[in-house]
């Protein structure tokens, strides 16, 4: 084998053999973690069986919001909804197996929009803004969450008010969205104050540096939703939203006493650990910090294992099997 060969060889197989390598270290330390939450499955037999389907419902309604939200993108030649739903479930049960995650999920879904019949470019540019205002509201909500702490929340048995405060979320989140959208002086403006407390930390770090940098996708989000900036918000605001609730289901479908601004940071916090590129859609690690982050509420262990167990089940493993059957058929009618 020559040198150039050899380089080759290390170059198309080596970064694969150790992201590989790092998806097995990862599986191996939260095995047992997942093998204990596993255990508890036959305690979900206790649950009274209208709380599956309001889990149900509100999973359902986060997707629909993603496949609105791909269609908004995607305009003015917008795909079919049936076309937006494979290849969101196939991309999205892609990252959640697949070494990659994010990445090869993005690959799957838009392979499945271009054969379709959309424009690469357009399919590109679309996806790459979701993804930004994806990141944009996942960053939006720990500083959300410091005042749902500070205000004062409802007393913790009324657990089911966390409903509503998912409502209130999604109207807050819109506004600053389309607020940033419509003038961006007030987002280089809060990118400058950023600017200024990272130069703190890192001196390399700058306030011109980081308001240059967010309004740079500021600039790519409004010119692929132009004209539809608040229904982009509004979608992608109700995917979060729809996604909060039904772990506020889970918990008080097991009688769980907590404030829903605390559900709402473990929920934070759960989010931020599922973009970890350690395993496929953060699997094990989401689960044990979402246990653990209940638990520190104040939510008893055994109860933060199975409720965490209910609501992943929904919101992680069950479209998985619904994905790999979008992807099924669209092979079967590609061929």
């Amino acid at each position: 084998m020559t040198e150039r060969s050899h380089r080759t060889l290390v170059k198309r197989w080596g970064g694969r053999a150790v992201g590989l390598t790092i998806t097995a270290i990862g599986l191996y330390i939260v095995a047992p973690s997942l093998v204990t939450m596993f255990a508890s499955w036959p305690q979900l037999a206790t649950v009274d069986v209208p709380w599956f389907f309001v889990l149900a419902f509100l999973q359902v309604g986060r997707l629909v919001s993603l496949w609105w939200l791909t269609r908004l993108a995607l305009t003015p030649d917008r795909p079919g909804w049936g076309t937006t739903a494979t290849a969101q479930l196939a991309g999205s049960a892609a990252a959640k197996v697949l070494p990659g995650g994010g990445a090869t999920g993005g690959v799957i879904q838009a392979k499945i929009l271009i054969d379709d019949g959309q424009e690469p470019r357009s399919v590109a540019s679309g996806l790459g803004a979701i993804a930004l205002l994806n990141n944009a509201v996942l960053f939006l909500l720990p500083i959300l969450t410091i005042p749902a702490l500070l205000i004062g929340p409802p007393p913790a048995k009324q657990l089911q008010l966390g409903l509503v405060v998912s409502v209130v979320l999604a109207a807050v989140i819109v506004t600053i969205g389309v607020t940033v959208l419509t003038w961006p002086r007030v987002l280089d403006v809060a990118g400058r104050g950023i600017g200024w407390t990272l130069h703190w930390v890192r001196r390399s770090v700058t306030p011109t540096g980081v308001a240059a940098g967010l309004l740079g996708q500021r600039v790519r989000i409004a010119e692929a939703f132009r004209g539809r900036w608040w229904r982009s918000v509004f979608a992608m605001a109700a995917s979060r939203m729809f996604d909060y609730a039904s772990l506020v289901a889970a918990l008080v479908a097991f009688g769980v006493h907590a404030r829903p601004s605390e559900v709402l940071l473990a929920f934070v916090v759960s989010q931020a650990l599922a973009i970890i590129p350690i395993t496929p859609g953060g699997v094990g690690f989401v689960d044990v910090g979402l246990t653990g982050m209940l638990a520190l509420i104040g939510v008893p262990t055994e109860t933060a294992i199975i409720a965490t167990l209910l609501y992943r089940l929904f919101s992680f493993w069950l479209p998985i099997p619904l994905g790999a059957f979008a992807w099924a058929g669209w092979r079967i009618r590609r061929r």
